[in-house]
C-alpha cells in the first residue's frame, strides 16, 4: 500500500448545516452527513436532507433503500447521534461521522488508503496540532480528512490532484465537513508545475501518493521548512 510513496526518514516527505468530523453535536439536523449503520458490511455516509431532485429534476421525498428495506431521512431529524432507528423491515443505527467512519463510507473517485495504513504514515510524519502539511494527490481525500483532523486547531493541510472535477468535490466535501479552515484544495499537475507558491518553505511533511513521486521531489524539498523538521 505504501508503494511508491516517500516517507520519512528519506525525507519526511510523503452539505449544507456546519459540523465538524473534529466537534461532536448531538442531534441531527437538516444537511449534516450521517453515517447508517446496519453491518460491518453494510455502512452508508448519508446527507440528511428532506427533499432532493429526482432524474427529472422533480423535487421528491428524500427515501433511501436498503437491504432491510425504506428509511424515511426526515424521520432522523432531531433524533440523538446513535440512536436506533427503524427501517420498513428491520433496523440501524445512526452514527456521528468521524474520519475512519468516512473512510469506510466515502463515495470513491480513486482507490483509496484506509485506516491501518493512514495511521502508519501520520506516526511517520510525526503529524501533530499545528502541522503544516502538503499532499499530493488528494483523490477520494480519505487521508486527508484523517490529516486535517489531526492537526486542527491551527494546522493546515494543501492538498493538489491533476483532476479538475476531483479537486472541486473533494474541497466541497471538506467544507460540508467543518475542514475547510484547515484544507486547501487545488487543481495542479505537480509533476510539471510543482507547488503552488504559498507553500514554499512552509511545510512540515510532504506526502506524494502519485504514480511518479520521483518527478516530484525537487518541489517537495522546495516547500519543505529550512529546517527540514
Amino acid at each position: 500500500m505504501l508503494e511508491g510513496k516517500l516517507i520519512r526518514p528519506l525525507f519526511k516527505i510523503f452539505f449544507l448545516s456546519e459540523m465538524s468530523f473534529n466537534r461532536y453535536k448531538d442531534i441531527i439536523e437538516e444537511g449534516d452527513t450521517v453515517i447508517l449503520y446496519i453491518s460491518p458490511q453494510a455502512m452508508y455516509a448519508i446527507q440528511a436532507q428532506s427533499v432532493i431532485e429526482n432524474r427529472k429534476g422533480e423535487k421528491v421525498e428524500n427515501v433511501m433503500q436498503t437491504k432491510y428495506g425504506a428509511l424515511k431521512i426526515s424521520s432522523l431529524f432531531g433524533k440523538p447521534f446513535g440512536s436506533k432507528v427503524s427501517l420498513s423491515n428491520g433496523w440501524a443505527h445512526v452514527l456521528y461521522p468521524t474520519s475512519e467512519l468516512w473512510t469506510q463510507t466515502l463515495p470513491h473517485r480513486t482507490q483509496i488508503i484506509y485506516t491501518p495504513d493512514i495511521s502508519l504514515i501520520m506516526f511517520m510524519l510525526e503529524l501533530k496540532p499545528g502541522s503544516i502539511v502538503v499532499e499530493s494527490g488528494t483523490g477520494s481525500g480519505s487521508l486527508t480528512h484523517s490529516m486535517a483532523v489531526r492537526v486542527k486547531p491551527t494546522g493546515h493541510i494543501y492538498t493538489y490532484d491533476f483532476h479538475e472535477q476531483r479537486a472541486d468535490q473533494a474541497q466541497k466535501e471538506f467544507k460540508a465537513h467543518g475542514l475547510s479552515e484547515n484544507v486547501t484544495s487545488q487543481c495542479r499537475d505537480v509533476c510539471q508545475n510543482g507547488f503552488s507558491d504559498d507553500v514554499t518553505g512552509k511545510a512540515d511533511a510532504v506526502f506524494l501518493d502519485l504514480p511518479h513521486p520521483h518527478l516530484v521531489v525537487p518541489f517537495a524539498i522546495k516547500a519543505l521548512k529550512p529546517s527540514g523538521n
